[in-house]
């Protein structure tokens, strides 16, 4: 744990895109990409829409990875590590809403107290959204959104009332995107989250080539990441799995960078066998931990 002098460093961009069906989630998805890389052989769709990704191949030569039913947390997981290992530069999740989705049946088939249920689901889907942000690529998800309503009192009586859309998707995701993007039917956009300070309350516009060179530019604009930045984040890693999703992001570091992985990884290790240890003896003691 170390404090240090704020630099944003150089990023791969983590953008929503949410929109009701026909909103033109996948077109406009496909013109950003474009614009990020520059090169429709480096961009790949991960599609959950039935093949809805390849209705667009006129606009260049892309990638397409078809996943089938039921789509679990983990098939997108799978996915995008296939992507990442054929070198694409920019992923399109479409869409992020079949994987919630497919959460919320699982939690509605399982026994007993649905609160405590929770905690089967959450590891599963904070698995899939770190392994979008931990991602070596630029990472575009598109959101299906739908009708909201509240309850509302008039004349002595709860009536529902629309409210606007909401995104078919776990509260509070939007806050690990650095970029949300809402469509609506027009395919005008506004940008309802914006870390990079390019969007936020600029006029409606449609999404387009232009914008991904625009994110583009301030993905690189940052400082270099160099191996200093590298071996604070070794020494934050408290599993095994965090160490070697690390070692495998940054691949230019592996060779320098050796030592500390390797001491960072007995370190957890010794850590874990303390801890096996004091719980057996524990038990040992209580007879129950």
């Amino acid at each position: 744990m170390k404090l240090q002098t704020a630099h944003r460093k150089r990023a791969k961009i983590k953008m929503g895109l949410q929109g009701p069906s026909g909103s033109g989630k996948t077109y406009s998805a496909l013109l950003v990409a474009y614009g990020l890389c520059m090169d429709w052989s480096k961009l790949a769709i991960i599609d959950t829409e039935n093949h809805s990704g390849e209705l667009y191949s006129h606009l260049g030569e892309y990638n397409v990875l078809n996943l089938e039913f039921p789509f679990t947390p983990e098939k997108y997981i799978d996915a995008i590590s296939i992507c990442e290992k054929a070198g694409m530069e920019v992923i399109i999740i479409d869409s992020l809403t079949h994987a919630w989705e497919n959460l919320l049946d699982y939690h509605s088939s399982l026994q007993g107290n649905s609160f405590t249920n929770w905690a089967k689901i959450t590891p599963r889907h904070n698995g899939f959204v770190q392994k979008i942000l931990q991602s070596s690529c630029h990472i575009i998800s598109t959101i299906r959104t739908k009708q909201d309503y509240v309850l509302s009192e008039k004349n002595g009586k709860m009536v529902p009332e629309k409210v606007g859309l909401k995104s078919v998707q776990r509260d509070g995701l939007e806050y690990e995107f650095t970029l949300v993007f809402d469509l609506d039917m027009k395919n005008h956009l506004t940008a309802s989250k914006d870390r990079t300070g390019l969007f936020f309350g600029k006029p409606e516009q449609k999404l387009k080539a232009e914008t991904g060179k625009i994110i583009q530019e301030w993905c690189s604009s940052g400082a270099e990441i160099n191996a200093a930045d590298i071996s604070v984040r070794i020494g934050d890693c408290m599993t095994i799995k965090e160490l070697l999703e690390l070692y495998q992001q940054y691949p230019q570091f592996k060779e320098a960078l050796k030592p500390e992985f390797e001491k960072q990884k007995r370190t957890i290790m010794i850590n874990q066998a303390v801890t096996t240890q004091l719980t057996n003896q524990k038990i040992n003691e209580n007879g129950k931990p």
